[in-house]
Protein backbone atom coordinates (compact mmCIF):
# COMPACT_ATOMS: atom_id res chain seq x y z
CA UNK A 1 0.00 0.00 0.00
CA UNK A 2 2.92 2.35 0.72
CA UNK A 3 4.10 2.08 -2.88
CA UNK A 4 0.55 2.83 -4.10
CA UNK A 5 0.26 5.89 -1.85
CA UNK A 6 3.63 7.09 -3.07
CA UNK A 7 2.40 6.69 -6.63
CA UNK A 8 -1.09 8.20 -6.15
CA UNK A 9 -0.46 10.72 -3.38
CA UNK A 10 -2.26 11.27 -0.06
CA UNK A 11 -4.73 8.43 0.71
CA UNK A 12 -7.28 10.62 2.51
CA UNK A 13 -7.25 13.15 -0.28
CA UNK A 14 -7.65 10.41 -2.85
CA UNK A 15 -10.48 8.86 -0.84
CA UNK A 16 -12.26 12.20 -0.64
CA UNK A 17 -12.16 12.45 -4.44
CA UNK A 18 -13.35 8.86 -4.90
CA UNK A 19 -16.23 9.30 -2.44
CA UNK A 20 -17.29 12.54 -4.08
CA UNK A 21 -17.38 10.88 -7.49
CA UNK A 22 -19.32 7.94 -6.04
CA UNK A 23 -21.91 10.24 -4.57
CA UNK A 24 -22.26 11.91 -7.97
CA UNK A 25 -23.47 8.52 -9.23
CA UNK A 26 -20.35 7.25 -11.01
CA UNK A 27 -19.64 3.53 -11.29
CA UNK A 28 -16.43 1.90 -10.08
CA UNK A 29 -15.09 1.78 -13.63
CA UNK A 30 -15.84 5.46 -14.17
CA UNK A 31 -14.13 6.42 -10.89
CA UNK A 32 -11.12 4.27 -11.72
CA UNK A 33 -10.79 5.91 -15.14
CA UNK A 34 -11.33 9.41 -13.73
CA UNK A 35 -8.64 8.99 -11.04
CA UNK A 36 -6.47 6.77 -13.26
CA UNK A 37 -6.33 4.01 -10.66
CA UNK A 38 -5.25 0.53 -11.68
CA UNK A 39 -5.40 -1.24 -8.35
CA UNK A 40 -8.80 -2.71 -7.41
CA UNK A 41 -7.68 -3.37 -3.82
CA UNK A 42 -6.90 0.30 -3.39
CA UNK A 43 -10.18 1.29 -5.05
CA UNK A 44 -12.07 -0.94 -2.61
CA UNK A 45 -10.35 0.81 0.29
CA UNK A 46 -11.15 4.22 -1.11
CA UNK A 47 -14.85 3.40 -1.53
CA UNK A 48 -15.27 1.39 1.64
CA UNK A 49 -18.64 2.08 3.25
CA UNK A 50 -20.03 3.95 0.25
CA UNK A 51 -23.15 2.31 -1.29
CA UNK A 52 -23.32 1.82 -5.05
CA UNK A 53 -25.69 4.06 -7.05
CA UNK A 54 -29.09 2.49 -7.76
CA UNK A 55 -28.52 2.38 -11.50
CA UNK A 56 -25.47 0.13 -11.09
CA UNK A 57 -27.29 -2.48 -9.04
CA UNK A 58 -28.42 -5.79 -10.50
CA UNK A 59 -32.03 -5.72 -11.81
CA UNK A 60 -34.51 -7.18 -9.32
CA UNK A 61 -37.23 -8.30 -11.71
CA UNK A 62 -37.73 -11.55 -9.81
CA UNK A 63 -37.95 -10.06 -6.33
CA UNK A 64 -41.70 -10.76 -6.10
CA UNK A 65 -41.19 -14.36 -7.16
CA UNK A 66 -38.32 -14.74 -4.71
CA UNK A 67 -40.39 -13.36 -1.84
CA UNK A 68 -43.35 -15.60 -2.70
CA UNK A 69 -41.08 -18.65 -2.95
CA UNK A 70 -39.76 -17.95 0.53
CA UNK A 71 -43.29 -17.60 1.87
CA UNK A 72 -44.29 -20.93 0.36
CA UNK A 73 -41.18 -22.61 1.72
CA UNK A 74 -41.93 -21.32 5.21
CA UNK A 75 -45.43 -22.78 4.81
CA UNK A 76 -43.79 -26.18 4.34
CA UNK A 77 -44.08 -26.45 0.54
CA UNK A 78 -41.63 -28.59 -1.42
CA UNK A 79 -39.60 -27.43 -4.42
CA UNK A 80 -42.05 -29.27 -6.71
CA UNK A 81 -45.06 -27.54 -5.17
CA UNK A 82 -43.39 -24.12 -5.36
CA UNK A 83 -42.44 -24.77 -8.99
CA UNK A 84 -46.01 -25.66 -9.92
CA UNK A 85 -47.40 -22.49 -8.32
CA UNK A 86 -44.76 -20.03 -9.54
CA UNK A 87 -43.69 -21.62 -12.81
CA UNK A 88 -39.96 -21.03 -12.21
CA UNK A 89 -37.07 -23.48 -12.22
CA UNK A 90 -36.03 -25.58 -9.24
CA UNK A 91 -32.52 -24.12 -9.57
CA UNK A 92 -33.82 -20.62 -8.92
CA UNK A 93 -36.02 -21.82 -6.07
CA UNK A 94 -33.04 -23.54 -4.46
CA UNK A 95 -31.00 -20.33 -4.54
CA UNK A 96 -33.84 -18.31 -3.05
CA UNK A 97 -34.79 -20.59 -0.14
CA UNK A 98 -31.68 -22.65 0.67
CA UNK A 99 -31.13 -20.78 3.93
CA UNK A 100 -34.62 -21.70 5.17
CA UNK A 101 -35.34 -24.87 7.17
CA UNK A 102 -36.51 -27.89 5.20
CA UNK A 103 -40.20 -28.76 5.67
CA UNK A 104 -41.02 -31.80 7.74
CA UNK A 105 -42.16 -34.51 5.35
CA UNK A 106 -45.30 -36.40 6.29
CA UNK A 107 -45.13 -38.51 3.11
CA UNK A 108 -42.64 -40.98 1.74
CA UNK A 109 -40.41 -39.98 -1.17
CA UNK A 110 -42.55 -42.09 -3.51
CA UNK A 111 -45.79 -40.52 -2.30
CA UNK A 112 -44.25 -37.05 -2.59
CA UNK A 113 -43.13 -37.77 -6.15
CA UNK A 114 -46.62 -38.94 -7.07
CA UNK A 115 -48.18 -35.84 -5.54
CA UNK A 116 -45.74 -33.58 -7.35
CA UNK A 117 -46.47 -35.34 -10.62
CA UNK A 118 -50.20 -34.97 -10.09
CA UNK A 119 -49.84 -31.28 -9.24
CA UNK A 120 -47.78 -30.68 -12.37
CA UNK A 121 -50.34 -32.57 -14.46
CA UNK A 122 -53.23 -30.62 -12.91
CA UNK A 123 -51.38 -27.42 -13.76
CA UNK A 124 -50.82 -28.63 -17.34
CA UNK A 125 -54.50 -29.54 -17.69
CA UNK A 126 -55.51 -26.09 -16.46
CA UNK A 127 -53.21 -24.45 -19.04
CA UNK A 128 -54.60 -26.66 -21.80
CA UNK A 129 -58.17 -25.91 -20.78
CA UNK A 130 -57.49 -22.17 -20.84
CA UNK A 131 -56.06 -22.51 -24.35
CA UNK A 132 -59.06 -24.63 -25.38
CA UNK A 133 -61.55 -22.05 -24.09
CA UNK A 134 -59.66 -19.22 -25.78
CA UNK A 135 -59.76 -21.02 -29.13
CA UNK A 136 -63.50 -21.63 -28.77
CA UNK A 137 -64.14 -18.00 -27.83
CA UNK A 138 -62.14 -16.73 -30.82
CA UNK A 139 -63.97 -19.10 -33.18
CA UNK A 140 -67.32 -18.05 -31.75
CA UNK A 141 -66.55 -14.39 -32.46
CA UNK A 142 -65.81 -15.24 -36.11
CA UNK A 143 -69.49 -15.99 -36.79
CA UNK A 144 -71.14 -12.88 -38.09
CA UNK A 145 -74.84 -11.99 -38.36
CA UNK A 146 -77.04 -14.98 -39.23
CA UNK A 147 -78.94 -14.18 -42.40
CA UNK A 148 -82.10 -16.02 -43.45
CA UNK A 149 -80.15 -17.71 -46.26
CA UNK A 150 -77.49 -18.91 -43.82
CA UNK A 151 -80.06 -20.21 -41.34
CA UNK A 152 -81.90 -21.99 -44.15
CA UNK A 153 -78.71 -23.82 -45.14
CA UNK A 154 -77.71 -24.56 -41.53
CA UNK A 155 -81.14 -25.92 -40.63
CA UNK A 156 -81.33 -28.04 -43.77
CA UNK A 157 -77.91 -29.61 -43.09
CA UNK A 158 -78.86 -30.14 -39.46
CA UNK A 159 -82.07 -31.91 -40.39
CA UNK A 160 -80.39 -34.05 -43.06
CA UNK A 161 -77.88 -35.21 -40.45
CA UNK A 162 -80.28 -35.82 -37.53
CA UNK A 163 -83.79 -36.09 -39.00
CA UNK A 164 -85.71 -39.01 -40.48
CA UNK A 165 -85.36 -39.51 -44.23
CA UNK A 166 -87.42 -41.15 -46.92
CA UNK A 167 -86.08 -44.43 -48.31
CA UNK A 168 -87.03 -46.29 -51.45
CA UNK A 169 -87.72 -49.38 -49.35
CA UNK A 170 -89.58 -47.44 -46.63
CA UNK A 171 -91.63 -44.49 -47.81
CA UNK A 172 -92.02 -42.05 -44.94
CA UNK A 173 -92.12 -38.41 -45.99
CA UNK A 174 -92.36 -37.20 -42.42
CA UNK A 175 -90.39 -34.44 -40.70
CA UNK A 176 -89.12 -35.91 -37.43
CA UNK A 177 -86.03 -34.63 -35.65
CA UNK A 178 -84.29 -36.07 -32.57
CA UNK A 179 -81.40 -34.71 -30.51
CA UNK A 180 -80.12 -34.45 -26.95
CA UNK A 181 -78.26 -31.13 -27.30
CA UNK A 182 -80.35 -28.12 -26.13
CA UNK A 183 -78.47 -25.71 -28.40
CA UNK A 184 -79.15 -27.91 -31.42
CA UNK A 185 -82.85 -28.03 -30.52
CA UNK A 186 -82.94 -24.23 -30.31
CA UNK A 187 -81.33 -23.84 -33.74
CA UNK A 188 -83.77 -26.38 -35.21
CA UNK A 189 -86.78 -24.53 -33.78
CA UNK A 190 -85.43 -21.21 -35.10
CA UNK A 191 -85.18 -22.85 -38.53
CA UNK A 192 -88.79 -24.09 -38.35
CA UNK A 193 -89.86 -20.57 -37.38
CA UNK A 194 -88.03 -19.23 -40.46
CA UNK A 195 -90.07 -21.69 -42.55
CA UNK A 196 -93.32 -20.34 -41.04
CA UNK A 197 -94.21 -23.66 -39.41
CA UNK A 198 -96.99 -22.93 -36.93
CA UNK A 199 -96.29 -24.01 -33.31
CA UNK A 200 -99.58 -25.92 -33.34
CA UNK A 201 -98.12 -28.35 -35.87
CA UNK A 202 -95.26 -29.41 -33.60
CA UNK A 203 -95.47 -32.63 -31.59
CA UNK A 204 -93.00 -33.32 -28.77
CA UNK A 205 -91.96 -36.61 -27.23
CA UNK A 206 -89.19 -37.62 -24.85
CA UNK A 207 -87.02 -40.69 -25.32
CA UNK A 208 -85.00 -41.57 -22.23
CA UNK A 209 -83.31 -44.45 -20.41
CA UNK A 210 -85.40 -46.19 -17.77
CA UNK A 211 -82.87 -45.43 -15.01
CA UNK A 212 -83.23 -41.64 -15.47
CA UNK A 213 -85.78 -39.22 -14.02
CA UNK A 214 -88.25 -38.94 -16.90
CA UNK A 215 -90.54 -36.39 -15.23
CA UNK A 216 -87.67 -34.01 -14.49
CA UNK A 217 -86.42 -34.38 -18.08
CA UNK A 218 -89.88 -33.64 -19.49
CA UNK A 219 -90.10 -30.45 -17.44
CA UNK A 220 -86.68 -29.40 -18.66
CA UNK A 221 -87.49 -29.86 -22.35
CA UNK A 222 -90.96 -28.32 -21.97
CA UNK A 223 -89.40 -25.18 -20.48
CA UNK A 224 -86.79 -25.09 -23.23
CA UNK A 225 -89.29 -25.23 -26.12
CA UNK A 226 -91.90 -23.12 -24.34
CA UNK A 227 -94.83 -25.53 -24.03
CA UNK A 228 -96.74 -27.16 -21.18
CA UNK A 229 -95.59 -30.60 -20.09
CA UNK A 230 -99.12 -31.85 -20.76
CA UNK A 231 -98.55 -31.19 -24.46
CA UNK A 232 -95.90 -33.93 -24.59
CA UNK A 233 -96.83 -37.27 -26.10
CA UNK A 234 -96.17 -40.51 -24.22
CA UNK A 235 -92.48 -40.88 -23.30
CA UNK A 236 -90.48 -43.67 -24.91
CA UNK A 237 -88.52 -45.59 -22.26
CA UNK A 238 -85.32 -47.35 -23.31
CA UNK A 239 -84.73 -50.62 -21.47
CA UNK A 240 -81.48 -51.10 -19.59
CA UNK A 241 -78.87 -53.46 -21.01
CA UNK A 242 -76.69 -54.78 -18.13
CA UNK A 243 -73.80 -55.38 -20.54
CA UNK A 244 -73.66 -51.75 -21.59
CA UNK A 245 -71.46 -49.34 -19.63
CA UNK A 246 -73.39 -46.08 -19.92
CA UNK A 247 -71.61 -42.72 -19.82
CA UNK A 248 -74.67 -40.46 -20.16
CA UNK A 249 -75.72 -40.58 -16.52
CA UNK A 250 -76.26 -38.03 -13.77
CA UNK A 251 -78.22 -34.78 -13.59
CA UNK A 252 -76.94 -33.62 -16.98
CA UNK A 253 -78.60 -36.57 -18.73
CA UNK A 254 -82.08 -35.60 -19.94
CA UNK A 255 -82.61 -38.08 -22.75
CA UNK A 256 -83.44 -37.03 -26.30
CA UNK A 257 -86.21 -34.75 -27.48
CA UNK A 258 -88.18 -35.85 -30.55
CA UNK A 259 -89.92 -33.11 -32.54
CA UNK A 260 -92.33 -34.07 -35.32
CA UNK A 261 -94.07 -31.67 -37.70
CA UNK A 262 -97.59 -32.83 -38.43
CA UNK A 263 -98.72 -32.93 -42.07
CA UNK A 264 -95.08 -32.63 -43.04
CA UNK A 265 -94.90 -34.46 -46.38
CA UNK A 266 -94.70 -31.28 -48.47
CA UNK A 267 -92.12 -29.80 -46.06
CA UNK A 268 -90.04 -32.97 -46.23
CA UNK A 269 -89.90 -32.78 -50.03
CA UNK A 270 -88.70 -29.17 -49.83
CA UNK A 271 -86.04 -30.15 -47.27
CA UNK A 272 -84.74 -32.90 -49.53
CA UNK A 273 -84.66 -30.49 -52.43
CA UNK A 274 -82.77 -27.87 -50.40
CA UNK A 275 -80.24 -30.45 -49.31
CA UNK A 276 -79.50 -31.63 -52.83
CA UNK A 277 -79.25 -27.99 -53.90
CA UNK A 278 -76.58 -27.45 -51.23
CA UNK A 279 -74.76 -30.60 -52.37
CA UNK A 280 -74.83 -29.46 -56.01
CA UNK A 281 -73.43 -26.00 -55.17
CA UNK A 282 -70.71 -27.63 -53.09
CA UNK A 283 -69.59 -29.73 -56.05
CA UNK A 284 -69.38 -26.61 -58.19
CA UNK A 285 -67.06 -24.99 -55.64
CA UNK A 286 -64.75 -28.01 -55.81
CA UNK A 287 -64.25 -27.77 -59.58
Amino acid sequence: MTEELTKYGDFEGLRAQAVALRREGLSRRQIRDRLQLHNNVLLNRLLEGEPAPEWTKRPRAKDDLRARARELRLEGKTYDQIQVELGCSKGSISLWVRDLPKPVRSRSATEQARLAGRLRWDHELAVRDAERQQTKAEARSEIGPLTDATLLAVGTALYWAEGTKDKSYARRETVTFINSDPSVIKVYLAWLHLLDIEPERLRYRLMIHETADAERAERYWADLVGVDVAAFQKTTIKKHNPKTVRKNVGDAYRGCLIIRVSQGAELYRRIEGWWHGIADRTQLRLR
